[in-house]
């Protein structure tokens, strides 16, 4: 008898134990009002943890150098970018943000916004959000959240 209990504490407890926050990538993204969507890049169902979150910056936003937004756009290509649904999902549940985040603007580039003409994507800091148009230079504290 002791074996099954050994064996059921070992295999199933950590599964019936488990924090995973489940977020759905899918579905449509807020929408600031005056803005419209231009691109959502849906992510299917996400497992979020923050271990595997990593914020991306180009080698041209290091030591105080800058990069053109399209031209991060270029290097980020066929790496998983996240959406505005995580930003959204964490901005509902603050506690979930990272400590290492804080004084970033963390980049959700998975959702492109258009505002009045301007593309535009929406970033993290803190426990609320700003955007940035896709027009300007990006320096270091513009990382881009990507799933590893």
């Amino acid at each position: 008898m002791k074996k099954i209990i050994i064996f059921i504490s070992i295999f199933f407890i950590p599964f019936l134990t488990t924090n995973a926050q489940v977020i759905n990538c899918d579905s449509k993204p807020f929408v600031p009002p005056g803005f419209s969507v231009a691109e959502h890049q849906k992510g299917g169902q996400l497992e979020f943890d923050s271990q595997k979150v990593f914020l991306f910056l180009s080698e041209n936003q290091k030591n105080g150098k800058s990069i053109t937004a399209s031209d991060l756009q270029k290097e980020i290509v066929g790496k998983k970018v996240l959406n505005a649904d995580v930003l959204d999902y964490l901005l509902a549940h603050p506690k979930l943000i990272p400590e290492e985040w804080a004084g970033k603007c963390v980049l959700f580039m998975g959702t492109i916004y258009n505002d009045k003409g301007h593309l535009c994507v929406r970033f993290l800091i803190g426990e609320t959000w700003g955007c940035v148009w896709l027009e300007g230079d990006l320096y270091s504290r513009f990382p881009v959240a990507i799933v590893i």
